[in-house]
């Protein structure tokens, strides 16, 4: 690495470092009584900021499609002091069913201070073998499905200062990243939407927040399963994962990066291509 690109890094990581220390204090207290809905919240990320939000004494609707699953999440998140704790089954893939859940929060909360919209639909790792309808399919799953829930939310948010959290994923920021093609489409569609959104917002002085969250290798289950053998790059706690996720969106952060690397990272691709392409490719053990 030459001279030039160590100060370029070194320069980067004190400003990122320059940023999380002037962000405003998270106060734990905001959250008690505050209603959230928290998407793909029957394992991994979701179900872990559930249980953030119940010991902060949040009122929490949670959403997956597996019912008796979100039953146990509910009945946790009980037991560690939500003042509220509903489920309601959906599947995200659904043209209909999004809308549906924002409507049960609504009517159960009596309106939303969060909305978290954190669910995927799966995926295989490998490469890409041309089914087109896996795809139209996965976009409903993880980009159709959060547009739609941030359009039926939009008007009680406004009226509460509200915050729209969106989960999305270093690969949103990286068009290079192999084996995962229909994967990186949905999630550069939702940083590209949110982040036009977020302007728009801002704009016309709204007093809706959106927190756009770049996620790394996190070691949920699922993540483990498809990718963990796979790769070299280290998973982080979902549970960390969750509580930073929580904090930048009560403190109106229009972006997180988790891990911190996710951040040289995303903007790596624009200091050189070819770095860029080594790193990514030999972040793979294996060709799946």
């Amino acid at each position: 690495m030459g001279t030039f690109t160590k100060i370029l890094v070194a320069s980067v990581c004190v400003c990122f470092l320059a940023v999380k220390w002037t962000a405003p204090a998270f106060d734990a207290e905001s959250l008690r009584g505050a209603r959230v809905l928290v998407t793909g919240a029957s394992s991994g990320i979701g179900e872990q900021m559930a249980y953030h939000y119940a010991r902060f004494g949040a009122k929490i609707v949670i959403t997956a499609r597996r019912e008796k699953v979100l039953e146990q999440v509910v009945e946790k998140c009980r037991t560690l002091g939500a003042q509220v704790a509903l489920y309601v089954a959906a599947d995200m893939s659904s043209e209909s069913e999004p809308q549906k859940v924002v409507d049960f929060a609504l009517e159960k909360l009596g309106g939303l201070d969060y909305l978290v919209v954190n669910h995927i639909g799966l995926t295989r790792v490998g490469m890409w073998d041309g089914n087109v309808q896996h795809i139209r399919w996965l976009m409903q799953a993880n980009f159709f499905s959060y547009v739609q829930m941030a359009w039926r939310a939009l008007d009680s948010l406004e009226r509460n200062k509200g915050s729209l959290i969106i989960v999305s994923s270093v690969a949103g920021g990286l068009a290079t990243i192999p084996f995962v093609a229909p994967y990186i489409a949905t999630k550069h569609a939702l940083n590209g939407f949110f982040g036009s959104l977020y302007h728009e917002l801002s704009m016309k002085k709204s007093n809706v927040s959106i927190t756009i969250c770049t996620l790394g290798l996190i070691d949920t289950q699922t993540a483990m399963v498809n990718v963990g053998h796979l790769t070299s790059i280290p998973a982080y706690p979902a549970t960390d994962a969750a509580l930073n996720i929580i904090t930048a969106g009560a403190t109106r952060q229009p972006e997180l990066y988790y891990p911190w690397f996710t951040f040289l990272v995303n903007i790596m691709k624009d200091w050189s291509t070819t770095a860029t392409d080594y790193v990514l490719q030999n972040s793979f053990k294996e060709i799946p």
